[in-house]
Order: structure tokens, then sequence, then C-alpha cells
């Protein structure tokens, strides 16, 4: 069973043979078009230069030139036959006139016997006056040897491309085991149980590398939900465990006292209360894992941000009259968005809720609805309470996360988790600032385009806070 690199090494192999094959080819052709052109040009000339000889000195003095000729060329050189009109011999290497020559002027190819031997030559034949016969030619394998040298050096190009291309799949097969094993060792750890484990990354910044530093934060990400499973888990057990043995405690009281009626409604009323506590803690959660899962962006619609904070403002303001405290909303104009009215209403309503609770008497609370020139809406609830230490800022979004101010507040530490869910499903993030004094809460959101302005319209965000109360 071959390895990647394996198959890696051979595609270069096989590539870098077609692309040479490629490159030979059009040489080869280019070689063979422009030596067999420039021979018989070669052949011309010299035909056209011994008619001209013929035609000033005759046949006596082309037959002189043509021994003459022979005598000072190599062997096989040139092949040269002159015949009278009955195709016998005057002059030349060739001891008769071939068969295979054609009757008429012109360029062939054929065979001949030339000092014994059949070779393969082209000739140019020329018919001179008197009915003279000229040909003159040269043997095709003169130039063999530097064809064979082509094709050997391109031999050798191949095997060498071959064998490099071999120990290059050997050397790539290795390091990639290398980096494979390391990565084997890490995920089976992990499997095993380690979830501390990461893949080994390196500076070279290539394929492996850029899968390693994504895995691992994958693994980052896996093991922080899995932590935050376990806290979850460990908190639902905590916060489940004092409204579950409260109501236990009460119908035990019951069976066992067995107090008057009035007495016993009361009791009850108290054991209806804890359900209610445990039933809103697990509404809760199963409000945050929906919108984990991304399932409430089917219900985005245009709506004006300015209406919903309005809406709110207006809901909370007798419980703000009545503690004491100042609830009052500053916006520049409409502000439209495209989210999810409901949920937007439930984070603004927890924001104030909280601020409602740490706010002291006297103090005050402001909802900010702006644009800025960045095309964005930017929502923020400030108060003037205790706020929030630096340490803390980052925790208190995680579930359950219940701060030494909050000690004595009732609740059980989702409301601030929710609006980071809600403002991450609509792509921003919760960001919490120092007001000095107090805590400042914003939410960025994407604006919607100037053209459905007006049709930013949140009809069901009047009503929404009458069912959807903040989380505890």
């Amino acid at each position: 069973m071959r390895s990647s690199a394996t198959n890696f090494a051979l595609a270069y192999i096989l590539l870098g043979i077609a692309a040479l094959a490629l490159f030979a080819a059009p040489l080869w052709y280019a070689w063979h078009v422009t030596i067999q052109e420039g021979r018989i040009e070669i052949l011309q000339a010299d035909a056209q230069r011994l008619a001209d000889i013929f035609r000033r000195e005759g046949s006596s003095g082309l037959t002189a030139f043509i021994s003459r000729r022979l005598e000072a060329q190599l062997a096989g050189e040139r092949i040269l036959l002159l015949t009278d009109e009955h195709y016998r011999p005057l002059a030349g290497n060739l001891d008769a006139w071939p068969r295979a020559a054609p009757a008429g002027a012109g360029t062939y190819t054929f065979d001949v016997n030339v000092d014994g031997h059949i070779t393969s030559a082209v000739f140019v034949r020329e018919t001179l006056p008197g009915g003279y016969n000229l040909l003159v030619g040269r043997d095709l394998a003169r130039l063999a040897p530097l064809e064979h040298r082509f094709w050997y050096a391109l031999a050798n190009a191949v095997g060498f491309l071959s064998i490099m291309g071999a120990i290059g799949g050997i050397l790539i097969r290795r390091a990639m085991l290398v980096r494979i094993h390391g990565i084997r060792q890490t995920v089976s750890a992990i499997i095993q149980g380690d979830l501390s484990q990461r893949l080994t990354t390196h500076r070279s910044g290539d394929e492996l590398n850029t899968l390693s530093q994504t895995l691992n934060g994958m693994l980052d990400q896996i093991e922080q939900l899995i932590h935050g499973v376990r806290n979850v888990s460990n908190a639902i057990a905590h916060d489940l465990r004092t409204p579950l043995a409260e109501l236990r405690s009460r119908l035990e009281e019951l069976t066992l006292t067995k107090p008057s009626s009035e007495q016993t409604f009361a009791e009850l009323e108290s054991a209806v209360a804890d359900v209610d506590r445990v039933i809103r803690l697990f509404n809760a959660l199963l409000r945050l894992a929906e919108i984990d899962s991304g399932l409430r962006r089917s219900g985005f619609v245009s709506l004006d941000m300015t209406l919903v904070a309005a809406d709110a403002v207006e809901f909370y303001q007798p419980a703000a009259e009545i503690k004491g405290r100042t609830l009052s909303l500053a916006s520049d104009g409409p502000a439209p968005i495209r989210g999810d009215p409901v949920l937007l209403a439930q984070a603004l309503g927890n924001l104030i809720d909280n601020a409602l609770k740490y706010t002291p008497e006297g103090g005050w609370i402001q909802v900010e609805v702006r644009r800025p020139a960045d095309q964005s809406v930017i929502v923020s609830v400030a108060d003037s309470g205790p706020g929030i230490p630096d340490t803390e800022k980052p925790k208190v979004v995680e579930r359950f996360y219940r701060g030494d101010v909050s000690r004595g507040t009732p609740g059980v530490g989702l409301g601030l988790s929710l609006v980071d869910a809600v403002a991450r499903l609509h792509g921003s993030t919760l960001e919490l600032e120092d007001n000095r004094p107090g805590l400042c809460a914003r939410i960025v959101l994407q604006s919607e385009a100037p053209q459905l302005m007006h049709a930013a319209l949140a009809p069901d965000s009047q009503t929404v806070l009458e069912h959807e109360p903040a989380l505890p």
C-alpha cells in the first residue's frame, strides 16, 4: 500500500517526464526539419554549381571537376554521379545509375550502394543539356550519431529525474511520517482523556503546520466546551439541590405534622415557588442552548433598536421608581438593524434588571442607542452602581458565575451569559467597561441599509418583555 508521499513523488516524476517530453518533442521536430531543409538547400546549391560548370566547360570539364572534388572530400561526404544520355557513368563514386532513381528532375530519397554498402541518401537530380544526368546526394546516416546522442541525453535525463524523484519521495515520506507520528501520538493521548495535549507546530508555515494550528484551535475550543459543560453540570447540581431540598423538607414536614388547611396551603405555595425556580432555571438553559445552536437566526427581521430600547425602559420604569432609581433613554433617532426582536429585548432587559439590582437608592441608569459614522448601532446600559472588578469582567459572562458582589442577591448567574450569547448570535460581543462609578455594558450591532430604515419595525417588541422576563 503506497503512502501519500510515495504517490506525490510518483506524480512529480511523471509530471517531470511529461514536461521533458513536451520540451524534447518540439526540439526534435525543429532539429529534424532544420537539418532536412538545410541538407536539401546545400544539395540544390551544389547541383546548380555543377550545372553551371557543365554549361561553361562541357561534360569533360564537369567530369574533371567531379573527380578532383571526390579526391579532396572525406569518404562518403558527397555522393556524386554524372552519366551520358544512356546512363553510362562518366564520373562519380557510384558504379551505376541507381534503379530507384526517378526519371524526372527533383529531390528524392532512396537507397543506393556506396562502396559495397547499402545506404539511404537524399538526392537532387538534374537533367543537363544533351541528355546528360547528374545526381548530387548525401548519406542520411552521417548525422545519425548526433541523433543517437540526443536520445541518449534524453534517456539520461529521464533516468536522473526518476532517481532524484525516488530519493525525494523517500525523504518526503520520512518527513511526513515523522509529523504524522507526532499527530497520531497526540490524538491518541487526547482519546485516552488527556485534553491538555496539543499538536506540535513549527515556524515553517507549511500545510501540516497550518493544519496543526487549526486542530489546536479546535482542541482548545473542545476543551473549553467540555470544561464548560462540567462546570455547568456542577452548577446545576448545586443550584438544584437547595430548592429541591427545601421542597422535600416542606413536603416531609406536611406528612409528619399534618397541619391545618391554611398552613398546608401556605406550605404548598412555597413548594410551588421552589418548583417554579427550578423550571425557570431549566428554561434559561434551554434558551441558551437554542441561541448557541444558531436556530434563532431564522427569526431575524428588520427592526428599530431605538423602539426596542424604549419599550424596555418603559417596562422597567415602574420598578425603577419603586426602588428610587432614575431610568432614562438617550438616542439620536431611529436605529435600523436586522435581528431577533425577542432576544434583543430579553438581552436589554437583563442588562437593565442587573443595573436595578446593584445600583444603590438614588442612583441612575441610562440606556443609550447611538449610530456612529461607521454604519453600526451601539446599545449600552450604564449605571452608577459598584461596577465589576477588572479581574471578574471576563468571568461574569460564564454560566452560573456569581461574583462577590452578587452573592447576597437572588439569581443563579445566567443573565449576562444570555446577553453575551445574544450578542454573539448577532455577530457582536458584550463589552463591559468601567463607568466611574458604575458599569457600562455595550453591544455593537451592524446597522441595516438606509433604504430599509422605514421597514425596520418590530411590532412584537412592545409586548415581548411581558412574556420574556429577565433571566436570574
